[in-house]
C-alpha cells in the first residue's frame, strides 16, 4: 500500500498542509458518517422519535413538575432539551463500539490517513444529526404551546449552549466506547447516564428537593446548561440561592469545556493505542 504525504505547496508551511489534510480526512469520515443516514433511515427516525416521545410522556402523561412556579410546558421543554443533547452520548457509543467490533476502525488505522480523523469525523457527523433532533424538538415544543420571549440573540445563545453541552457528551461517549470495545457494555452505560439525567433540574426545580439532594442537582452539569437556557428563552426556572444557581450561564459554557479538554485528548490518545 503506497503511503500519501502531504506535499509542501510553496508559501506554505508544514503546519499548515497537515492541518489540510487532517480536516480533508475527517471530513472523509464524515461524509461516511452521513452516508449511514441513507442507508439505515429507521435508526435516524428512532433517535429523533424517542427525545419527542419522552417530552410528550413528561408533559401530558406524568405533567407537573414539582416546585415548578408557573407554566410546567415552559419550563419543560428547555430540560428536556438538554437531557436530549447528554443522552445522545449512547448513540455515539453504539456506533463507535460496532466499528470497533467489526474492525472497521482497525482498518482505517492502517490505511494513510491523520491520526484521529475517524474520531472527528464521528464526532462532526453527531453534531450534525444533534442540529437535526434539536430543531425538531423545539418544533415540537412550539407545537405544544411552549414560547421563547428573549429574541433571535438570546435564542442562538441558547441554541449554541445546549450544542455545547452535546459536544462534550460526545466525546465522552466515544472515549467510553473505545474502553468498552463492545456494543454490549453500552448498556452498562445506559444504567449510569439515566440516573445522572435525572439528577438534574430538568423536571423538577431542586426547591422541591431534600437540602443534600438539591445542592446535588445544581452542581449538575445538565442543571447548569438547562438553568443557562431557561434564562436565555425567558421561561420559568428554579429559584436556587446557591453559588451554582446563581452562576449558572458560567457553569453552563465551564462544564463542557472542562470535560472536553479532559475526553477529547484521552480518547484520541485511545484511539492511537488501540491493538498496542
Amino acid at each position: 500500500m503506497s503511503t500519501r504525504k502531504p506535499a509542501v505547496v510553496p508559501g506554505s508551511t508544514a503546519t499548515g498542509s497537515a492541518l489540510g489534510w487532517a480536516a480533508a480526512d475527517s471530513w472523509t469520515m464524515t461524509r461516511r458518517e452521513l452516508a449511514h443516514w441513507g442507508r439505515q433511515p429507521v435508526r435516524v427516525v428512532v433517535g429523533l422519535v424517542f427525545p419527542v416521545m419522552m417530552l410528550l410522556m413528561f408533559s401530558y402523561l406524568i405533567g407537573g413538575g414539582r416546585g415548578v412556579e408557573g407554566n410546567f410546558t415552559d419550563y419543560l421543554v428547555p430540560g428536556m432539551l438538554t437531557m436530549t443533547m447528554a443522552f445522545g452520548l449512547e448513540a455515539t457509543m453504539l456506533s463507535v463500539t460496532q466499528d470497533l467490533g467489526k474492525g472497521v476502525i482497525d482498518r482505517f488505522r492502517a490505511m494513510p490517513m491523520t491520526s484521529g480523523a475517524v474520531l472527528v469525523g464521528r464526532s462532526v457527523a453527531d453534531m450534525l444529526q444533534s442540529v437535526v433532533g434539536l430543531m425538531v424538538m423545539l418544533g415540537v415544543g412550539y407545537a405544544m404551546g411552549w414560547r421563547w420571549h428573549n429574541g433571535a440573540a438570546a435564542f442562538l445563545g441558547a441554541v449554541g449552549l445546549l450544542l455545547l453541552l452535546r459536544f462534550a457528551m460526545l466525546w465522552i461517549g466515544i472515549h467510553l466506547a473505545m474502553v468498552a470495545g463492545k456494543p454490549e457494555l453500552v448498556q452498562a452505560v445506559q444504567i449510569l447516564v439515566w440516573p445522572v439525567g435525572f439528577l438534574s433540574n430538568a423536571i423538577a426545580s431542586p426547591e422541591s428537593m431534600p437540602g443534600w439532594l438539591g445542592a446535588v442537582v445544581e452542581w449538575n452539569p445538565m442543571s447548569a446548561t438547562a438553568t443557562a437556557v431557561r434564562d436565555l428563552f425567558g421561561n420559568p426556572g428554579a429559584t436556587g440561592t446557591s453559588w451554582a444557581a446563581d452562576h449558572a450561564g458560567l457553569l453552563a459554557v465551564g462544564w463542557p469545556v472542562v470535560l472536553v479538554a479532559v475526553f477529547f485528548p484521552l480518547a484520541i490518545g485511545r484511539f492511537r493505542n488501540l491493538s498496542r
